[in-house]
């Protein structure tokens, strides 16, 4: 509220304390834009845009419709005569009144969550389009004031077509930079995903590696455990044996690629000691492509993960389930949380741009599949459902 309080009270110490003439507009104006500099951490350009906004929205604009208005309800007589002198009849401030709170009401609502950098070169443009109105609403109060000509309509009608002409040109605007967002974010996905896929590409690669020497080794132990070796050696072979069977426990989902995301996710979420339980049968599900089986269980899983870690260790528990029901196939990701948690896929992180991508990045894989992405949270459990039609081959 601070810079519309001290605002209006400039507008009144320049309007009754000095005598200035028309020029007092620049130094309101200046006033806006010094105001928004000092009380928002914005940009120049965008504190220009807020006064040109306030400005053209407040008194020409609205005081253009109101006299078009005024003329159609009038028929054109929009003064009366007091005392020998010409005024605008008094219910031309009542419209003009109602229209601002209505221009107000409309903008906040669209500009409520308005957070988008418009760029110096569109601020340029508006600028243009700004002077223009402002020309013409000059135009029109000079023929007024000075020429005595209470007739102005083409200037009033040309003054709020150039109004909804800026007001266009700043949506306009305002698109632009939100496609701009989202085209950074869009990059910044795509860098993501591909540093995912490659490192999952590694990880497939050490595994195999690692399968190979995992089966000699089992064979060698074998043979030692059976051997003439001393009772030590035997009973080493043996517990050496016992450790790497545990190798064996990994899950097998029928996708290589999968395989190894679901083992780094399974070791990632006993090392924060959670529960982690996976029924994965992806065999014969070949349409999906490893970028999207990242996005869609890798996603899923890490959100699980951090949901989990916020709670005592009794309660973390992981279930993920997936596998092919009649033409569908089913993916199911339920842990424990708080009740508190959000359900409309908004991180509650600090850095919203980059770790806001888990959800929404899932709902885009799935619709990418003509799928659908959904979220639930119920009696302190959250529910990730993903239903995917199989194509028809």
């Amino acid at each position: 509220m601070i810079p519309p309080v001290i605002y209006a009270a400039v507008v009144v110490m320049i309007t009754f304390f000095t005598d200035i003439g028309a020029s007092r507009i620049f130094i309101l104006s200046a006033s806006m834009v010094v105001l928004v500099l000092l009380c928002y951490k914005v940009s120049f350009h965008c504190a220009l845009i807020i006064m040109e906004l306030a400005y053209l929205l407040m008194i020409p604009l609205s005081e253009s419709v109101g006299f078009l208005i005024m003329y159609w309800l009038f028929q054109g007589g929009i003064t009366t005569q007091v005392d020998g002198n010409f005024a605008v009849k008094w219910q031309a401030y009542i419209i003009i009144l109602l229209i601002r709170l209505m221009i107000i009401a409309a903008i906040c609502r669209l500009l409520k969550n308005f957070q988008y950098e418009i760029q110096p070169k569109d601020a340029a443009i508006l600028s243009i389009s700004f002077l223009l109105v402002l020309w013409v609403s000059f135009a029109s109060t000079y023929s007024y004031l000075n020429l005595g000509m209470y007739g102005t309509f083409i200037l009033d009608l040309s003054a709020s077509v150039c109004g909804v002409f800026f007001i266009v040109q700043f949506l306009y605007s305002r698109n632009v930079s939100y496609l701009r967002e989202q085209e950074q974010r869009n990059q910044v996905r795509i860098a993501q995903l591909q540093q995912q896929y490659a490192y999952y590409q590694d990880r497939l690669k050490d595994e195999e590696r690692i399968r190979s020497i995992y089966h000699d080794m089992k064979n060698h132990l074998l043979v030692f455990e059976s051997g003439q070796g001393t009772e030590a050696t035997r009973q080493m072979a043996k517990e050496i044996r016992s450790q790497i069977e545990d190798y064996e426990d990994y899950i097998h989902t029928g996708n290589h690629f999968l395989d190894i995301l679901i083992k780094d996710k399974a070791e990632k979420a006993r090392e924060k000691h959670i529960d982690f339980s996976a029924g994965i049968d992806f065999d014969g599900i070949d349409f999906m492509e490893p970028s999207d089986i990242s996005t869609l269980f890798g996603n899923g899983i890490d959100n699980a993960i951090e949901a989990s870690e916020k709670l005592p260790e009794e309660q973390r528990v992981i279930l993920v389930k997936a596998g092919k029901v009649q033409n569908f196939v089913s993916v199911l990701v339920e842990n424990n949380c708080f009740d508190e948690t959000h359900t409309d896929g908004h991180t509650t992180k600090a850095d919203k741009f980059l770790h806001g991508f888990g959800i929404s990045n899932m709902q885009k894989a799935a619709e990418k599949y003509n799928g659908t992405c959904t979220t639930a949270q119920a009696n302190g459990k959250f529910t990730l459902k993903i239903l995917l039609p199989v194509p028809r081959r």
